[in-house]
């Protein structure tokens, strides 16, 4: 009666503690879904329905609120300004940081301790407070304006933390892969992209994935960057539907949704890669 009362007991902890776990992350998703559900919701309105009652559901679906908000943001062309400035900085922030994480994992010795050190302190400086130096440098050197200057940006801004994610994922490659080239007469660079970089797939799907969601979803920067409307993003061709006196929110809401709804679908694609990602890079670090 006593042994199967103790041996229940932990049984009944355990099942305690997972109910309250996944009461919790129940809550957190209806908290972090609930402001998309409410977007979805209202994008289908007439304004005056929204403006009604922007719990209700709509009386009828009001899908040309999406044909508006198309029209209006110029959505292809803003699709490709986004495109060209994910694609430009996730390519340099991958390239470089990969070599650079690769480099300081396999390179022992203080330098290379200190130079990975700088690199983590420096994700630890706010971006306000360098914001007016970095658009002082770009009207320098000519980029102000260009998607592909603020890609450019982006790639300075996003090393650090893709560094950090690379250095630790190398040390679960053997170093015998590199011994075993080397000695096959493989150069540095052709060892690195023939054998390294395939191996990094896991983390480098990690870094593509949380580097496309910040820059897709950024808009201070592109605000400060991006001077000419034909070269606005998704979110900055979206701010332009809110007016002085008058606010469309119906199109507003629409535009939202369709802004986000590629980099839901890039999420949903290749999530499975994320936490895998950053457990190896972040636990072997």
């Amino acid at each position: 009666m006593n042994s199967s009362g103790r041996a229940g007991s932990p049984r009944l902890g355990r099942r305690i503690g997972s109910g309250a776990v996944l009461l919790f992350l129940l809550i957190a998703a209806i908290v972090t879904l609930f402001p998309i559900y409410m977007a979805l919701l209202n994008s289908v309105k007439t304004q005056g329905e929204m403006l009604t009652n922007i719990l209700a559901w709509p009386s009828m679906p009001e899908f040309g609120n999406y044909v508006d908000a198309f029209q209006k943001t110029r959505y292809l062309r803003s699709l490709g300004n986004t495109i060209i400035v994910v694609a430009v900085g996730l390519t340099g922030i991958i390239l470089f940081s990969s070599m650079a994480g690769y480099k300081l994992s396999r390179t022992p010795g203080k330098l290379s301790a200190i130079l990975f050190g700088l690199f983590v302190m420096s994700t630890l400086i706010p971006f306000h407070s360098i914001m007016i130096t970095l658009v002082t440098i770009s009207k320098e050197l000519r980029l102000q304006g260009s998607t592909v200057g603020l890609g450019l940006l982006y790639i300075g801004l996003g090393v650090a933390v893709a560094i950090f994610l690379y250095h630790g994922f190398v040390k679960s490659i053997p170093r015998e892969l590199d011994e075993a080239a080397v000695m096959d007469g493989c150069g540095e660079f052709r060892l690195f992209f023939t054998i390294i970089l395939p191996l990094l797939m896991p983390i480098t799907a990690t870094i593509a994935i949380l580097n496309t969601l910040w820059m897709w979803n950024d808009f201070l920067l592109p605000l400060l960057m991006l001077t000419n409307y034909k070269s606005y993003t998704l979110l900055l061709s979206t701010n332009m539907l809110f007016g002085e006196y008058n606010n469309d929110w119906s199109a507003i809401l629409a535009s939202l949704v369709l802004a986000m709804l590629p980099v839901i679908i890039l999420y949903l694609a290749l999530q499975k890669y994320i936490l895998h990602g950053i457990a190896e890079g972040a636990i072997k670090a």
